[in-house]
């Protein structure tokens, strides 16, 4: 079993729901109204995404996504 870390970024949408996007992988993305659900169809987004790298050799990492930063500014 290999383990896997990855950047989850979590935006608000217009109707009070949430966003999710995995920028390490091509298309990943979900919704949720919950912060619980989000979290639970991120994960379920992240497995089906591994789940056709693995079975069906289709290379769903995003090669161009560096690395997330926090900035912090003193204004």
């Amino acid at each position: 079993m290999k383990k896997y870390s990855f950047t989850i970024l979590i935006e608000k949408d217009e109707d009070d729901g949430y966003i999710a996007t995995v920028p390490e992988l091509k298309g990943c993305h979900t919704q949720g109204d919950t912060m619980a659900e989000i979290m639970a169809n991120v994960d379920e987004a992240i497995r089906l995404c591994l789940e056709v790298h693995t079975k069906d050799g289709i290379n769903v990492f995003n090669q161009n996504f560096v690395e997330s930063r926090q900035l912090e500014l003193v204004i």
